[in-house]
């Protein structure tokens, strides 16, 4: 048996996003989001679920951070409602949503919890979208004042700040493959989005700066994969090349690097006829300095060149890996070999696991939840963790996902992510095993496997 440990000063916590838990959908002035509208399309979200009530957490707040302070959690990551702030996403600010979220991160602070915040996690005004959405470059000067209302009302409240949560999914999954809201699927809309977002980003990170918020941090969240060649082939490290970098390299090269990766810019232009929309100034203003980086990582996979590999040629080779209840491979050692890629490749920026975690459908029973594979999950990827901090990776936190069972976007509430179980129907939370794992784990900085 070995043991575990981790340094005194990691931060430990659990994410949530606003759309997943709050509810309270057209309460004390909120405006509809993208999701509002997507959830409510026939066919589009598991049995037509929606975001109306979710875990009600608008409401139950003080319940969730009550729970929150039992798991002895140090920060807690969560999301700002875009378009509860500001109802149609410009103009007239809705003072009932910023209260609210005072007195969230007030009660959160009270309890000593640090508040982590994510400026954008997927819920974008209806009305901005009915303009174009993040294919107009007007929604990015409306998102930095956004972002500057929230940093003035928040300064030295918040200091751990996200701009935006999973580009990748912002803009691909949603607007190529679309599978999220708004459900488009067009290659180059979905590229006129991802470097959008990026401007974004970058403009933000500006406006952070010029505002001289007391004693903050800013970063993003991309979401990771790793892709492991089946074999020493040229075409099957190529294949794999292309698929993690639209991940990894299409999102941070620009940020940390000033410029799209040349392979791939190569490859959507010479292969599908897409170009990326950059205007004068674009590359200096994404590659503004960040304070951190946060990365969420789920699963991965050994993959190959295949002429019917769709976008980039590559196929995925099921190795027999075991698999949670969504039906995404347990691969631990891609969270190993992504962390040291990404330290080889940017160097030593500081890095918070901002989500990881994963998906298993246990009920109660007898009152209590048995998710020993999501127990198992967790061994896994925090000694995984452990790994790569010994290999030199900046890791200063970690953030399991998620503290709730929740509306799980376009799986509707099929699927269970939490370390609490939310029944649906009363909204009674009930810790799982899992749950008193990590507190144990948090409590003592090391576990065993």
């Amino acid at each position: 048996m070995a043991i575990i440990q981790f340094p005194k000063e990691m931060k430990w916590g659990t994410a949530t996003a606003s759309y997943q838990i709050e509810g309270a959908a057209d309460k004390d002035g909120r405006g509809p989001s993208i999701w509002d509208t997507f959830s409510k399309t026939p066919g589009k979200v598991v049995n037509g679920d929606n975001g109306d009530i979710a875990c009600d957490s608008y409401h139950r707040y003080e319940e969730d951070i009550a729970i929150m302070k039992d798991l002895g959690i140090t920060t807690y990551r969560f999301s700002f409602a875009w378009p509860r702030v500001i109802p149609n996403g410009t103009g007239d600010v809705n003072q009932a949503g910023l209260d609210f979220y005072h007195q969230f991160v007030d009660k959160l602070i009270e309890n000593g919890i640090e508040p982590m915040a994510t400026l954008y996690h997927w819920d974008l005004p209806q009305a901005l979208q009915d303009k174009g959405g993040w294919d107009n470059r007007d929604t990015i000067a409306d998102f930095v004042k956004y972002a500057e209302l929230m940093f003035k009302e928040f300064n030295g409240k918040i200091k751990y700040w996200i701009t935006f949560n999973e580009p990748w999914c912002i803009s691909y999954l949603s607007n190529y493959i679309g599978a999220h809201a708004p459900g488009l699927k067009d290659l180059q809309l979905a590229t006129n989005v991802a470097h959008h977002l990026l401007v974004a980003h970058g403009l933000t990170v500006k406006k952070y700066r010029e505002l001289g918020v007391e004693g903050g941090q800013i970063g993003y969240a991309p979401n990771v994969e790793w892709n492991e060649p089946y074999s020493t082939r040229q075409e099957d490290i190529d294949a794999c090349r292309r698929a993690g970098g639209w991940f990894i390299e299409w999102f941070m090269d620009p940020v940390f690097k000033g410029a799209y990766p040349p392979f791939l810019l190569d490859w959507f232009k010479e292969k599908v006829g897409v170009t990326v929309p950059v205007q004068e100034g674009d590359m200096e203003i994404i590659s503004q300095p960040i304070d951190f980086l946060g990365i969420n990582y789920y699963t991965g996979s050994v993959g190959r060149y295949s002429s019917e590999g769709g976008l980039f040629e590559h196929e995925r080779v099921d190795q027999g890996y075991q698999k949670t209840d969504i039906g995404w491979n347990i691969y631990p050692e891609g969270f190993y070999n992504v962390l040291v890629y990404l330290k080889d490749n940017y160097g030593d920026i500081p890095i918070y696991i901002t989500e990881n975690g994963s998906c298993y459908n246990n009920e109660p029973v007898d009152g209590r939840v048995k998710d020993t594979g999501r127990i198992d999950y967790l061994k896994q990827h925090l000694t995984a963790l452990r790994r790569a901090m010994d290999s030199g990776v900046n890791i200063k936190g970690y953030m399991t996902w998620s503290l709730l069972d929740n509306f799980e976007w376009a799986e509707g509430y099929s699927m269970r992510f939490g370390i609490v179980y939310v029944n649906y129907r009363t909204l009674e939370r009930v810790k799982k095993d899992s749950f008193y794992w990590y507190k144990q784990t948090v409590a003592n900085y090391f576990f065993e496997v």
